[in-house]
This record gives structure tokens, sequence and C-alpha cells, in this order.
């Protein structure tokens, strides 16, 4: 069964469609790739597929046991976010909250994970930084490691190397391609 089911979807905001009769699945091990102009949909969909919207008609289904909260999200960023101001290893770390129900601690696994993901992203050196210090390509990673820390089986990439150089942009998709 299909990770996630796309039939008939259509998108848009206010009752006003912008996407319409999308049909689509995503196998486990899938990788898929959403190009179009600026306001075409993209994000719309992305935001829809992890239920922060609601899509005007169709439905979405996802399988193979998969929860919306178990989709890793990179969104895209915004000046906003470039200024957070928390270390790499709380804002890593902060991936982990959809997996500890009421607990209002982290345990030892969902440090460790933290940890691995920091790691697999090359991003040690810069664990007791803050965010706000960080190159644009350095904050990209740390946002990686976060939704890595939030699935095991789907991430969701909202432009991951918008505003990245192009030096940046080969070393994250070459990153991408690893996971």
């Amino acid at each position: 069964m299909a990770l996630l089911t796309c039939r008939d979807l259509s998108l848009g905001y206010d009752g006003h469609e912008i996407v319409h009769g999308l049909n689509f699945n995503v196998e486990s091990g899938d990788y898929l790739c959403v190009v179009g102009e600026n306001g075409s949909g993209k994000s719309t969909l992305m935001k829809t597929i992890l239920g922060l919207l609601s899509p005007l008609s169709g439905e979405i289904e996802l399988g193979d046991g998969l929860k919306r909260n178990e989709i890793g999200y990179l969104p895209q960023q915004t000046e906003v976010q470039k200024d957070f101001p928390a270390s790499v290893w709380e804002i890593v770390l902060s991936g982990c909250q959809n997996r500890m129900g009421a607990r209002p601690f982290y345990r030892k696994e969902e440090k460790d994970l933290a940890l691995s993901n920091i790691e697999k992203m090359g991003i040690e050196p810069f664990i007791k930084r803050c965010y706000r210090e960080l190159s644009g390509g350095q904050q990209q990673r740390v946002l990686l490691a976060r939704a890595l820390c939030a699935t095991q089986k789907m991430l969701v990439l909202d432009e991951p190397v918008s505003g990245l150089d192009p030096v940046v942009t080969a070393e994250m998709y070459d990153l991408i391609a690893r996971l």
C-alpha cells in the first residue's frame, strides 16, 4: 500500500481553487519533486498533506500505518524563522515532541535520536550555538535534522535550497539523496 494517496484533490484558499484534479501515490522510498511557478499551489499542497489545510475537495489517504504527526516537515524559511533565538540542540530536539505524548521531558532515546541526526547532518560543531548565528546552509541542515527526528517514514521539504548559494545547494541535495 502507498504511504500517501491523493485522489481528485482540489486545493485553494477561501473557496478560490488554485489546483484541481490532482491524483498521485507516494510509495516507500519514492522521491517526489513538485515544481511550479510562485503561487501555483506547491506549498498549499504540502500544507494540505500535513493536515494544516483542508482540501476544497478530493481525498488524501495515508497508508502503511503513517500518521500525519509522523511526517517530517521542512517548511520554507522566513526572515522571522532565521532569527529564532534557540540553540541548535534545542531546535533539533524539538523535532521529537510528537513522540512524547503528555510527558514533559525528553527520554534518552529521543536525545540519542536528535544527536544521531545532528551527526548525520554534520552540524555537531554548532550544537551549542544559537540558530540565528548560523549561515543559511547551516540553518537548513539544522531544520532537516529536526524534520528527521519527527519521522522514519516520510519527509516533506518545501524549497529546501531556497536562498542558498550553488555550492551549498549541491551539498544540501547530496545530503537529501543520502537519507
